[in-house]
């Protein structure tokens, strides 16, 4: 780290072989900081109190926000009593981590810590799912701690798999972004305080192969294939579906997704579905087909 600090002794900030690190005037720590991701920072604040002054300087901490933080604070905030009161972009940065619920609770928001930009994700309850409210197809399993929004769609057998979502989105810096659909085959449970996973109604996932769609309102259009017995069961799955361009975060850009599997030949069953997640394009190359 030593190469990498003197390196970045800039901008007014003098350097001599006989400085220590707990001389270091507090710009040129800030400058330091300013490099360095949000985890970094926090651990390094402990250093000594000119390191701890300069971790919650604004000027550390501007880089680390999204250009559209105020749009972004306004929305999210506009429908609370009252709005939180910030002292600082350390304090901005802090309230944007923590996911925010919006669109009836079933959509959510936050900024990832560590340089991911801002991510989203969306429950299957805000989608249109061919006989979701027929227990003979699908059942809903609630109080769950596998989903962050405490619930998820469990499909037991059904000839027609066809999930439709769509989103609109007036909040997304300018960039590249990808779009997920997390998924598991077996239905999980805990038993004797540990996680496990029934595979019985595991089948017809080898037959045919999931078709996922994405379409955007600028005229971008993906789609892809999977064999979703290509991955472990017991496993949430991030499966890829495609990436879209956000050009102007001043407009809205509207989304569509889609997974089907229409070959009535067989049944297929056994895969539980959590939600839809969209994040940068860097972030996503984290996830793709990863839990």
């Amino acid at each position: 780290m030593g190469a990498g600090i003197s390196g970045m002794m800039g901008d007014g900030c003098s350097r001599s072989s006989e400085t220590s690190i707990g001389e270091l005037p507090e710009n040129c720590v800030a400058l330091i900081l300013s490099r360095l991701e949000a985890t970094q920072i926090c651990g390094l604040a402990a250093v000594n109190p000119t390191f701890r002054r300069a971790s919650s300087s604004d000027a550390v901490w501007d880089s680390k926000l999204p250009h559209n933080y105020h749009f972004l604070l306004n929305n999210l905030f506009n429908h609370n009593t009252i709005s939180p009161n910030f002292n600082s972009k350390k304090q901005i940065f802090a309230t944007l981590c923590r996911p925010t619920r919006f669109g009836g609770g079933y959509k959510e928001l936050w900024l990832e810590k560590n340089g991911g930009g801002i991510c989203v994700s969306v429950s299957w309850k805000e989608m249109k799912i061919t006989g979701i409210d027929d227990r003979r197809y699908w059942t809903h399993v609630s109080d769950s701690d596998e989903s962050r929004f405490s619930s998820i769609a469990y499909l037991k057998q059904i000839w027609w798999v066809e999930v439709e979502g769509s989103l609109e989105l007036e909040f997304l810096p300018a960039g590249i972004y990808s779009l997920f659909f997390r998924l598991h085959l077996g239905k999980p449970s805990k038993k004797w305080g540990r996680r496990v996973f029934d595979v019985e109604q595991v089948h017809g996932w080898n037959m045919k192969p999931v078709r996922f769609q994405l379409s955007s309102s600028h005229g971008q259009h993906v789609s892809c294939e999977y064999y979703l017995n290509n991955q472990p069961a017991g496993k949430w799955i991030h499966y890829h579906v495609g990436d879209f361009v956000v050009e102007n975060s001043h407009l809205p850009t509207n989304l569509n997704f889609s997974m089907t599997q229409i070959d009535c030949t067989h049944t297929k069953g056994g895969m539980c579905l959590d939600s839809v997640f969209i994040c940068p394009i860097k972030l996503g190359e984290n996830f793709k087909n990863h839990s």
